[in-house]
C-alpha cells in the first residue's frame, strides 16, 4: 500500500502531539494509496486504548462521502508499546476491510506499522502485515 510522504508524517506528528496517550483517526485514499489525513480525538484520554470522539467520526465519514473518499485506514498510537496489534486492538478492531496502522513512540525513532486484521469465526484471528511504501505525490 502506498502511502502519501505528508500523511505519513502528520500521522507521526500527531502522534507526538498526543502524548502521553494514544491519538487516533482515519485515512482515506484510492484502492492502492493513502492519501487523506483525519486526525480525530481520543476522547479516552489514555495511553493505552483509544475511542473515536463520535461527533467528529460522523463528521469525517459524511465529509469523506462528500468529496468522493474512501476511508482506508484506521491509524493509532501506541506511546509505550510495539507497533503490533495488542490483545486489546485484536478484540475491539474488526473490519476486515480497514487497513490497521500503528505508530509506536516506545524508541526515539517512531516506527509505523500497517496490518489487516481477519475473524473468520470467534476462536481464529488472521493477521497480516502489509508494507507502506512512502511516496512523494500522486
Amino acid at each position: 500500500m502506498n502511502i502519501l510522504e505528508a500523511v505519513y508524517n502528520q500521522i507521526i506528528k500527531h502522534a507526538q502531539e498526543g502524548l502521553p496517550n494514544e491519538t487516533c483517526g482515519y485515512i482515506g485514499g484510492t484502492e492502492d494509496t493513502l492519501n487523506t489525513f483525519y486526525p480525530m480525538t481520543n476522547v479516552d484520554a489514555s495511553p493505552v486504548h483509544f475511542s473515536f470522539n463520535p461527533k467528529e467520526q460522523f463528521a469525517t465519514i459524511k465529509e469523506a462521502r462528500k468529496n468522493g473518499i474512501q476511508l482506508k485506514a484506521v491509524y493509532h498510537s501506541h506511546p509505550k508499546t510495539a507497533a503490533r496489534l495488542s490483545e486489546e486492538d485484536i478484540q475491539e478492531l474488526n473490519d476486515p476491510n480497514t487497513l490497521y496502522i500503528i505508530v509506536s513512540l516506545k524508541d526515539e525513532t517512531p516506527d509505523v506499522k500497517a496490518y489487516w486484521l481477519k475473524k473468520p469465526d470467534e476462536a481464529t484471528v488472521e493477521i497480516k502485515r502489509e508494507d507502506l511504501e512512502i511516496i512523494k505525490s500522486e
